[in-house]
């Protein structure tokens, strides 16, 4: 933490949705980002994709003996990751700069997020298989790599991590975002993504105590959602005060005037529907 001891807003920025953030998106998180210091962790699935079709195809995706999904990730996936990543890093320090927030990017493998040892079958073709899949389980941040957590200035973090073996693996990046948030402190952690709310039984949740998200993560929650939710509980875990999942600003977001918030059962009641 910076000597002025302003918690950073760590902000997770969905691979889907970078392509639709507009220019007065980007005015509003400088704005944020003139008053506290910023984190931001960002998805890369539709660059890869973009990158090469076969990132598109069902087979890229693997599923565990448990249910889990994880993109199958080689070494040249690996390569593919950091090299859409570094684009995309470009652009994204670009609009911050122009905006007069200084930024910085940062791989996770760089000392920042380590993992654990990941799943090692895997189904194919009906059949459980042992695969080398270059994943692992986030199992800690070292906040060192952090140096410049200030007001006005922003961390663009590329979340890879670095295993016992010392190899680069693949991590989500909704969780990662999570652990980062609990490692440095930060208060609110914004998860931005192509969809409005959290939906239950086709309603929009505005409001939603941890508990309850954890209940309907087990029991409804599909796909990204639930990778989302589990990140929530994450962070709320590690002393996060507040996450919001939502598509708009991130004041917009932060002041709760549009998205889910999730909070602990001390702050959070469960409200669906427009009001809040």
């Amino acid at each position: 933490m910076s000597a002025q001891h302003v918690a950073p807003t760590v902000v997770k920025l969905g691979g889907s949705c970078l392509d639709d953030l507009d220019g007065s998106w980007w005015d509003d998180l400088a704005r944020h980002g003139r008053d506290r210091p910023l984190i931001l962790v960002h998805g890369w699935s539709k660059p890869l994709k973009r990158l090469s079709a076969r990132y598109g195809e069902p087979s890229a995706i693997l599923r565990d003996r448990y249910g889990n999904q994880s993109r199958w990730t080689t070494p040249e996936v690996i390569d593919d990751i950091k090299a859409v990543s570094a684009e995309l890093a470009a652009d994204v320090l670009g609009r911050l700069e122009d905006r007069g927030v200084s930024a910085e990017r940062l791989l996770g493998s760089d000392g920042l997020v380590s993992a654990g040892e990941g799943e090692r079958w895997w189904w194919r073709e009906k059949q459980l298989v042992e695969l080398h899949n270059l994943v692992g389980p986030i199992t800690g941040v070292d906040v060192t790599p952090l140096k410049n957590l200030r007001p006005g200035h922003a961390h663009l973090v590329t979340p890879l991590a670095r295993n016992a073996a010392g190899l680069e693996v693949n991590t989500d990046a909704d969780r990662a975002a999570a652990a980062i948030a609990g490692a440095t402190g930060a208060t609110d952690l914004v998860l931005v993504t192509d969809v409005g709310h959290l939906l239950i039984e086709g309603e929009p949740v505005r409001r939603i105590s941890g508990r309850d998200a954890a209940a309907f993560r087990d029991k409804g929650a599909k796909g990204g959602m639930r990778k989302k939710l589990r990140a929530a509980g994450e962070a709320l875990d590690h002393g996060v005060h507040r996450v919001v999942i939502g598509s708009a600003a991130v004041t917009e977001l932060l002041g709760g005037r549009t998205g889910t918030v999730i909070t602990d059962a001390r702050h959070a009641t469960h409200t669906s529907g427009a009001s809040a």
